[in-house]
Formats: C-alpha cells, sequence, structure tokens
C-alpha cells in the first residue's frame, strides 16, 4: 500500500451557522492528481485553504509526510513543501516576470525581505527563475512588469513561482481559469508530466480538464464529500449527476 503524502482526517470547518467543511476525509498519494469538483459554494477554496494553513480547522487531522502540521502556520507549512499556487493578491505589479520568480526561489532560500543581495544580481536566482519561466512557456515575457500580463500569464507565472519553490505538494485552485482553449490543453500536458515531481490536489471547474487529468476525484457537496472515484465512476455516480452535473435522476 503506498502511504499518502497528504492526508485528510475528520476535518471540520464553519463560519458561525455555516458549516463549509463537514467531517472530510481525503488523501493525496504520491505521484497522482486528486482533483476536487463540487457546485460553486460546496467549500472547495475553503478546504484548499485549510490545507495551507489560511484558516484553522474546528476538528480534524491534517497530516502530511506523516507529520501533524494542524497547528503550523502557512509561512510553516510553505517550508516543509506545501505550495499553493493562484494567490494573484501574491505577485508584485511592480516586478518583472522573471523578478518575481526569482523572489519565489529567494523566499524558498528563506531570505526573501532580507535584500541582502538583490534578486537582479544574483545570477543563481535569476537562472533559476528563467529556467521555472521556460517550463512554463514564459521565458519570451520573462522582462515584462506583471502589470502588462494576461490574466492567462499571471496564472502560468504563479505556477513558475510554485516551481521555484520546489514543493513535495501542489495545491492548485483553478489553474484554467483565463487560459482558453489552447493555454488550457498546454496547461494539461504540462501539469500532467508534472505529477511525477509532485503530486497535486486540483480544484478545477473544467471537467474536460478533470476527466483528461485526474487519478482521483472527490466531489464536494455543502462541505461533504458524496463521491469518490476514478473519471468512469464520476460520470456515472447518480448523486453527482443530479447535485454537480445538472442532471436528473432516471
Amino acid at each position: 500500500m503506498i502511504d499518502s503524502v497528504l492526508s485528510l482526517s475528520g476535518l471540520d470547518k464553519s463560519f458561525g451557522a455555516l458549516k463549509v467543511t463537514d467531517n472530510v476525509d481525503l488523501d493525496l498519494k504520491p505521484g497522482e492528481i486528486h482533483a476536487l469538483i463540487g457546485p460553486n459554494g460546496a467549500g472547495k477554496s475553503s478546504l484548499i485553504k485549510l490545507v495551507a494553513g489560511e484558516l484553522k480547522a474546528d476538528a480534524g487531522s491534517i497530516r502530511f509526510g506523516g507529520r501533524e502540521i494542524g497547528d503550523l502556520g502557512q509561512a510553516a507549512r510553505a517550508r516543509l513543501g506545501l505550495t499553493r499556487t493562484f494567490q494573484v493578491s501574491s505577485l508584485v505589479p511592480e516586478f518583472s516576470a522573471r523578478g518575481n520568480v526569482a523572489l519565489a526561489a529567494q523566499a524558498r532560500r528563506r531570505s526573501v525581505f532580507g535584500f541582502v543581495r538583490p534578486v537582479a544580481k544574483d545570477s543563481d536566482l535569476t537562472g533559476e527563475a528563467m529556467e521555472a519561466l521556460e517550463r512554463v512557456g514564459l521565458a519570451d515575457r520573462a522582462g515584462v512588469r506583471v502589470s502588462e500580463l494576461s490574466h492567462g500569464e499571471k496564472r502560468l507565472l504563479e505556477i513558475a513561482m510554485a516551481l521555484a519553490m520546489r514543493p513535495r505538494i501542489f495545491l492548485m485552485d483553478e489553474p484554467m481559469a483565463g487560459l482558453g482553449q489552447e493555454g488550457s490543453n498546454r496547461l494539461i500536458g504540462f501539469l500532467d508530466k508534472l505529477r511525477n515531481e509532485a503530486p497535486i490536489l486540483l480544484i478545477e471547474h473544467d471537467m474536460e480538464a478533470v476527466f483528461r487529468l485526474a487519478d482521483r476525484i472527490s466531489v464536494l457537496v455543502a462541505g461533504s464529500i458524496i463521491a469518490r472515484g476514478n473519471a468512469d465512476d464520476i460520470r456515472n455516480h447518480p448523486e453527482v449527476r443530479a447535485a454537480y452535473l445538472g442532471e436528473d435522476e432516471a
């Protein structure tokens, strides 16, 4: 049996009377993409925030690499190798794409905000940045300010920044949003290979991408997991068809 890299058990979170996560069990195994799907308001982003440390669970366990991390903050979890992508607010608009990725590489070395040596003058950091940008197809936009990048390019930039952090897990929230069909197809191919470097917990509304990529899919409705399985299992599950895919049971 393959040990899980990430394991959630009995995870609960409420905001007043609203329960956004209700006794959730979920795990992520080495080399896999585990997709988390569900209707708007199901609690998907809240669950990702609980894993990343942006929110603190009311009850339950979060184990990462066999270690309980429920009491650790977001920065401590990131240092362990748990990296969340697609946080647009984390981008520095005045910096170039290359500069933003170099900052992420610097953060991995725990020297971010120290600026003992400007990232633009650190050849190791800029080299890492260019390698990551090349991998996501943004090398030709390296010198462009973030404020001048398209929405889709910013999404790809955040993947490059995550790569520079050298994570043990990727937490990805709607990576296909704003990319268009060609960009989505390119990213699907990239993520399919990326799982071999680090497993991916993926939130995504693009069901074509989910069915093409996911080894396992968990369906979240009103904070609870109602189904789990492979693409065929989920396509044919009556509760999923009714609650998420918008089809009534026959």
